[in-house]
This record gives C-alpha cells, structure tokens and sequence, in this order.
C-alpha cells in the first residue's frame, strides 16, 4: 500500500468520524428538544389536573353549603309549623 493510499484512507476514515459526530450531536440536540417539550406538556398536565381538582372541591363546598342552608330552612319551617300546631291545640281554638 503506498503513502497517498493510506493518507485517502486516513482523510475518509475522518470524515466518517466527522459524520458520525455530527449525527450523534444532531441526536442529543433532538433528544434535548424531545425532553423539554415533554417536560413542558407535563406541566401543563399537571396544571391541568390542579385546576380541575380546585374547581371540583369548590363545586362540591357549593354543593355543601346549599345542603346546609336547605336543611336549615326546612328545619325552621318545621319547627315554624309545629310551632302552630301547638298553638293550636293549646289556644283551644274549635
């Protein structure tokens, strides 16, 4: 094998090693990429399900509070009616 070979085989030799590298810093750009965007959509996820679970929690206190001042207000209208009906029967109305 004479010199000029061996030297073209050494200059492919590194240009293949160039390509090589060019690819795998292409790769870890894209895979860099690929892992903030994903970590950027997992926020945004999880954002997401804060604000559906903080919303739930206020429906279901709404929800809560109503029950309460239902019940209250039947219960006063209870008392309310039997109240009457104990005049009633106490006033000795015919």
């Amino acid at each position: 094998m004479e010199d000029y070979q061996a030297q073209l085989i050494a200059e492919q030799l590194k240009h293949a090693i160039h390509l090589l590298q060019s690819d795998l810093e292409a790769l870890r750009a894209q895979q860099a990429h690929d892992r903030e965007m994903t970590q950027l959509r997992l926020t945004s996820l999880e954002a997401t399900t804060q604000d559906h679970e903080s919303r739930l929690r206020s429906a279901t206190d709404g929800v809560t509070q109503f029950k309460m001042w239902t019940g209250l207000a039947s219960g006063g209208s209870s008392l309310a009616a039997l109240a009457a009906l104990l005049r009633s029967f106490l006033s000795g109305a015919p």
